[in-house]
């Protein structure tokens, strides 16, 4: 799927950031072991999605702020989903999605920016205000409520 930029500060915090940056700062010995601390984290987190996902793998690195991301995915939307809620995580910067799933066809992606609503980003994409369930459903279970996204935030945006 290749490599996708999120904004470093926004998302779940999932573990602790501060701490591995202080790390990547000193240059703590430490650091090996944090980055697969918050490897574990990213991990336990885009598992929760319930994606179907199998041999999920995931790689941190706190110097950059990358997540890898391995494994295999049903389909090209889950794959996709997976790379959102591992980008969507504090301190995530980059994610190499290298999941491999069946051919289908792509997404396009959204960055949410202050004064957003899942209407005006359909009305964008669709020309429709009205199937902003469409970008709700594509989202979840990452989005819990229509009304509930935040600055910051990657989404993605499926064909009709």
């Amino acid at each position: 799927m290749g490599l996708f930029s999120f904004i470093k500060e926004a998302g779940e915090k999932l573990f602790g950031h501060k701490e591995v940056e202080q790390a990547v700062a000193t240059g703590a010995p430490n650091l090996a072991e944090l980055n697969q601390k918050a490897a574990d984290a990213i991990k336990t987190y885009v598992e929760t999605q319930n994606l179907g996902l199998s041999g999920l793998t995931v790689g941190f690195d706190g110097a950059s702020g990358k997540v890898t991301l391995g494994g295999n995915a049903p389909s090209q939307e889950a794959a996709e989903k997976a790379g959102l809620a591992a980008g969507n995580v504090a301190s995530v910067s980059d994610v190499d999605n290298n999941l491999q799933y069946p051919a289908g066809t792509a997404s396009q992606y959204h960055d949410v920016v202050r004064g957003d609503t899942l209407s005006a980003i359909a009305k964008k994409y669709y020309g429709d205000a009205n199937k902003y369930p469409v970008i709700f459903e594509a989202n979840k279970p990452m989005l819990s409520h229509p009304d509930k996204i935040y600055p910051g935030q990657k989404l993605r945006i499926p064909p009709l």
